[in-house]
């Protein structure tokens, strides 16, 4: 909508755009709650076309089939890439898994178009390289499941950014506090949260403003996940350095609160919150993830030099989670339709790899590293 005496329009793009042929057959690799709880009931919201699933635990592929209306349940993934129906490949398994998933896909590259790839993209920078360069040698489209960049408060923000309402970035923060449910894999992996949480904000910094020159991170072990499993990077803090001056900075706290406090009510203690202040304009905002599956949706509140002395708080229904997987499929899709890159492709999200990987040896050497 478009206020009619203050010039400023309110409809800020915070949906995806969506393919014209929503036709193309789906294959599901993995069943757990991404795929069950997310990915597919995105997908039949927005008239998505999935055929086939399959997983490690068939018994449990059978089920999310039964749930969602899928025809096909197989036994293995690697029965299900036959079938010639499966038109696109929607991979959701652990990271230090996809690589050896993705060298069978692309060997049915004769009726398989397209790849949906989970982030992170490989379980370090080597394999996602490697993910990338598979599907290109074989012809097939990759997309990465960054989906906070369709977060609608984010996409509502980017808006913002594009028009100028803000004018030239100064300052962006994203402020993280949570107790995340960390997945058994992870305790394979000696790695959590740079990889598995700050991705997000990462690539969503990216999206905002492009590639950062430097990166100064600093990490420390999470006492809770301590107990659990060893990792180096339970709690995470950096900085990216801009040509531009623009500083943007995340603080990544999967502690939050000492078990035994009871986190407040009012989102301070747990959640998301993000801002971004310019030369002309200041949008902040809030990711409604913490209170799943509850449908918190996101938030926007944002003033602006071209209508001075006024804030604007435009609304929605639509929600991060599930809402948001409609974007990072619909983003193949079009890709799929038009001939184009992906919004989010594999060699975009090779830079926020990098990126993720910066922050790493950032924090291992004590020192802020150039991107380049």
């Amino acid at each position: 909508m478009t206020t009619t005496n203050l010039n400023i329009d309110l409809d800020l793009r915070h949906l995806s755009d969506l393919p014209t042929d929503k036709s193309p057959g789906i294959g599901c690799i993995g069943s757990g709650f991404i795929m069950a709880d997310c990915h597919l009931v995105a997908y039949r919201a927005a008239g998505f076309n999935p055929v086939a699933i399959a997983s490690r635990n068939p018994a449990k592929a059978q089920a999310v089939a039964d749930r969602h209306g899928i025809d096909k349940a197989y036994d293995t993934y690697q029965q299900m890439l036959e079938d010639k129906d499966v038109q696109v490949v929607d991979v959701a398994v652990p990271p230090d898994i996809q690589l050896d998933v993705i060298r069978d896909i692309v060997k049915h590259n004769c009726h398989i178009r397209g790849v949906l790839a989970q982030k992170p993209l490989g379980a370090n920078y080597a394999e996602a390289v490697e993910v990338v360069k598979l599907c290109k040698e074989a012809g097939i489209t990759l997309a990465v499941n960054q989906n906070m960049r369709y977060d609608q408060s984010v996409r509502a923000c980017k808006t913002l950014i594009e028009r100028g309402d803000l004018g030239e970035p100064v300052v962006a923060t994203i402020d993280m506090r949570a107790i995340p449910h960390w997945m058994p894999w992870q305790e394979r992996q000696g790695w959590v949260t740079l990889r598995i949480m700050s991705i997000h904000h990462l690539d969503t910094f990216r999206y905002w403003f492009g590639d950062p020159q430097r990166v100064y991170a600093s990490v420390r072990s999470d006492p809770r996940t301590a107990t659990k499993f060893d990792h180096t990077d339970g709690i995470a803090m950096y900085i990216l350095e801009y040509e531009s001056g623009l500083r943007a900075s995340g603080w990544d706290d999967v502690w939050a609160v000492p078990d035994g406090v009871p986190p407040r009510k009012d989102g301070r203690d747990i959640g998301i919150h993000w801002r971004v202040e310019g030369t002309e304009g200041i949008a902040r905002g809030t990711i409604g993830w913490p209170e799943y599956p509850a449908r918190t949706p996101s938030t926007i509140d944002f003033a602006t030099t071209k209508c001075p002395g006024q804030w604007f708080q435009p609304r929605w229904d639509e929600v991060w989670f599930p809402d948001a997987f409609v974007g990072t499929m619909a983003q193949l899709l079009v890709a799929l339709e038009t001939g184009d890159e992906p919004a989010i492709g594999g060699e975009d999200n090779l830079k926020t790899m990098v990126l993720v990987e910066a922050c790493y040896e950032s924090a291992g050497q004590h020192r802020a590293i150039e991107m380049s």
